[in-house]
């Protein structure tokens, strides 16, 4: 095959059609009270550090996150982005952002980071925990951040 026919071939991939359905009901985004979750094993300096049996999660202050270190295990993980700019991993400052200009309602005060390269089912008890603490902080709204 020559490079030159490569642009035709995948421009004859047939390719599903998806029609735009809104995700969920309710009060716009600009109304929410909006929580991060990462799985970044993000955590304040000088808590306990992620390991790969953990199976809970940290709760990160957003009055208090200039310090954070992450603790995620995986030898494979890039730390570089991270280290340039946490945003990468828990874009707290983009949220900020988008309060402020109210594309969305509010920026919850805490938010959570778990220990990815974990299964879900084991999750699960965290999880139920988690989804506690956000109801009782009346939030509607998360932004999942997978690392």
């Amino acid at each position: 095959m020559k490079s030159d026919e490569v642009p035709e071939i995948f421009a004859n991939i047939p390719v599903p059609e998806y029609v735009p359905t809104p995700p969920l009901g309710g009060a716009p985004v600009s109304e929410r009270k909006i929580a991060l979750v990462s799985t970044a094993g993000l955590m304040h300096r000088g808590e306990t550090p992620f390991s790969m049996e953990s199976r809970d999660y940290r709760v990160i202050d957003s009055e208090d996150d200039r310090d954070l270190v992450m603790s995620h295990v995986s030898v494979n993980f890039d730390r570089t982005g991270f280290v340039r700019d946490y945003n990468v991993v828990f874009p707290i400052d983009r949220l900020r952002e988008k309060a402020l200009s109210g594309q969305i309602g509010e920026l919850s005060r805490y938010h959570y980071s778990f220990m990815g390269a974990v299964s879900p089912a084991d999750l699960q008890p965290a999880a139920e925990s988690l989804s506690g603490l956000l109801r009782a902080e009346k939030v509607d709204g998360l932004l999942l951040v997978p690392i």
